[in-house]
């Protein structure tokens, strides 16, 4: 079985002008994404497109370790970029530019059921920013009650949680979805009414802008 889940996740959201889309993505498609699959500890990567929330475009990198991103390899692409790369520039000509590395936090250990299996074609991202008062117990209730009640939801497939090692907000919860409806299904929101996290936390959290975000797989292409 080739592995294609890891236990950390680069994550690169950006929004781009109208007069910058085509080769944004065709810079994107062609080049960027293959030539960081050819690094050591990049088990896999898709592009996705926001349908609620932002930033627009989203690129998701399943990495084996967050030590993938001190490979020789990866550093001398950062130190020498192609001249499409430094065309494109996205820290500097994209917008709402958020590039974030995390570390899982949950599960501890991916089900090795889920280790072979691509890329989703939907995905819901929370980032959060949680007062360190409420974190202990915030915790204990995404994993144990919040997390394990989702997952039973029609078309939720898998739930992993994250804390940022580079960027912020501290905390990310990645939804992994049959298709991007599933937020809009009863069953969903039956769920979401049966939710007590702020009264159990004592509490409230916030999200970062455009968060959460439901996103739809653009690479690889879906067939629907």
């Amino acid at each position: 079985m080739v592995v294609r889940k890891g236990n950390a996740v680069m994550m690169v959201f950006v929004d781009v002008d109208p007069e910058m889309d085509a080769d944004f993505n065709a810079w994107y498609n062609q080049e960027h994404v293959s030539d960081l699959l050819k690094m050591p500890g990049f088990l896999n990567a898709a592009r996705y497109e926001a349908l609620k929330g932002g930033p627009r475009y989203l690129a998701c990198y399943e990495l084996e370790s967050v030590e993938a991103l001190q490979s020789p390899e990866y550093l001398e692409i950062r130190r020498n970029p192609s001249e499409w790369t430094k065309k494109i520039s996205l820290s500097v000509r994209g917008r709402n530019y958020v590039r974030n590395v995390y570390t899982q936090i949950y599960p501890q250990e991916n089900d090795v059921h889920i280790l072979g299996r691509g890329m989703a074609p939907a995905l819901q991202i929370g980032r959060m920013e949680v007062p360190q008062r409420v974190e202990a117990k915030y915790n204990e209730y995404y994993d144990n009650v919040r997390s394990p009640a989702n997952l039973k939801v029609p078309g939720c497939v898998d739930i992993r949680r994250y804390h940022a090692v580079e960027g912020g907000p501290k905390y990310m919860t990645m939804y992994e979805f049959e298709h991007e409806k599933v937020p809009e299904t009863a069953a969903w929101q039956e769920r979401r009414g049966q939710d007590n996290m702020h009264e159990y936390i004592g509490g409230s959290y916030g999200h970062a802008p455009g968060s959460p975000g439901v996103y739809r797989r653009i690479l690889p292409p879906r067939a629907f």
